[in-house]
């Protein structure tokens, strides 16, 4: 989102080509995923492009981003607005949107009891999925 101070994003030939990406995909990818997509597509877009407009895109909350157990950021376009978590497959990357309200009410009052306030939190259980066990 942006504010009163903050001037939207530019809309680039490139922002386009990687939000029309991400529409179509059902699994977090890497930006060297999404930039092997692109360029196989024809695209021409440098892989520091992709992750600026990954990351941009993400700051205003059109994507998600997850953080692989390999470390590396993963993104997606979800379609969930409301606070949600991601079931996600070791495997194949499938991913389920979940909502959990006992991790909610937990979060909240782990923090209540330290003294913490405008508490947010990211929850990502990795596993493997039924197709691919």
């Amino acid at each position: 989102m942006t504010t009163d101070s903050t001037p939207a994003p530019r809309r680039t030939r490139q922002r386009a080509a990687v939000s029309e990406l991400m529409q179509n995909q059902e699994e977090f990818r890497t930006a060297q995923q999404i930039h092997d997509q692109l360029r196989q597509a024809g695209a021409s877009v440098g892989l520091t492009t992709v992750y600026r407009n990954l990351q941009a895109m993400a700051d205003t909350g059109e994507l998600d981003v997850i953080r692989t157990p390999e470390g590396e950021l993963s993104f997606r376009q979800c379609t969930t607005v409301q606070h949600h978590h991601h079931l996600v497959c070791r495997s194949c990357g499938r991913t389920v949107e979940i909502t959990g309200p006992t991790v909610e009410k937990w979060a909240n009052r782990i923090a209540e009891e330290h003294g913490f306030s405008e508490v947010s939190h990211e929850l990502e259980i990795f596993g493997t999925c039924a197709a691919c066990a």
